[in-house]
């Protein structure tokens, strides 16, 4: 698929889900609203993402769960908008924070904001890697171009996130990348060549974030283990197609998250 015809598929799968959920679930409810209590505050949770957000292959994704630890932890009643999108590379997240009115309003008007992105955007590049169609004379450019691509994106997904909410007043909580694949790029000899452009982003993820006073869940040091050499198919952490989190994956991330606390609200 060319890219202009790209761009066009991606632009009718989010119409398509936008029309989606406002035609199943009524205007003002979100995903639904975790808490009953008539006198407790009520907090906008909207998640942004990919797949991951989503939920995708698992009965109760990280989203719900957490709205569940925040309801839990500190009594308020939380309305989730769930805003995640299979198959969103960080680029398709910041022409969102960008150019929709929908998700710059609900971000606008949120108390809690999570997000998850670049995981497609390594992905794309290591199965590239792996077909030996990556390019250059190490087979290594698209690695390389998928980290410089996710940084410059993700500092500019930062920048529109903090013209519509500040940290201050918001609990803003984001995540770094977890690596599917240890097992099969150790058996292969892949993983020295591949992990460091996945540290990379990590670290770019965790200074960035730390800077603007944003809290990072560590969900590559909970799947990956501290050396990033823990295979999270052997731990059970993954579904079958080898890539998502299965429902307990999705439990170590609102872990995570829960990890954090509530600041500044809580």
């Amino acid at each position: 698929m060319s890219a202009k015809g790209l761009v066009a598929f991606r632009s009718r799968y989010w119409l398509a889900f936008v029309v989606l959920f406002f035609t199943l679930v009524p205007v003002g409810c979100g995903s639904g609203t975790t808490g009953n209590s008539s006198t407790a505050p009520t907090w906008q949770y909207t998640a942004l993402g990919d797949s991951l957000a989503a939920g995708a292959l698992a009965q109760q994704g990280y989203v719900p769960r957490y709205a569940t630890y925040v309801n839990t932890d500190t009594g308020s009643n939380v309305t989730t908008l769930n805003l995640g999108i299979p198959g969103w590379h960080s680029g398709d997240l910041l022409n969102a924070l960008q150019n929709d009115p929908i998700v710059r309003n609900q971000v606008s008007g949120a108390e809690i904001v999570t997000w998850d992105i670049g995981g497609n955007d390594l992905a794309n590049a290591h199965d590239s890697f792996v077909q030996k169609t990556c390019g250059g004379v190490d087979n290594q450019d698209c690695l390389r171009t998928a980290v410089t691509t996710f940084q410059t994106n993700w500092d500019a997904i930062i920048v529109e996130l903090l013209k519509l909410r500040v940290p201050s007043q918001t609990i803003l909580r984001t995540m770094d990348i977890y690596n599917p694949y240890v097992a099969a790029d150790t058996t292969s000899g892949m993983f020295a060549t591949i992990e460091p452009y996945l540290d990379q982003v990590n670290s770019h993820i965790q200074a960035n974030a730390q800077t603007n006073g944003i809290p990072v869940a560590a969900v590559h040091l909970a799947f990956n283990g501290p050396a990033g050499t823990v295979d999270p198919i052997a731990a059970g952490l993954i579904a079958s197609d080898n890539f998502h989190p299965n429902d307990a994956g999705h439990k170590v991330i609102a872990d995570q998250l829960r990890l954090l606390l509530y600041k500044p609200l809580h």
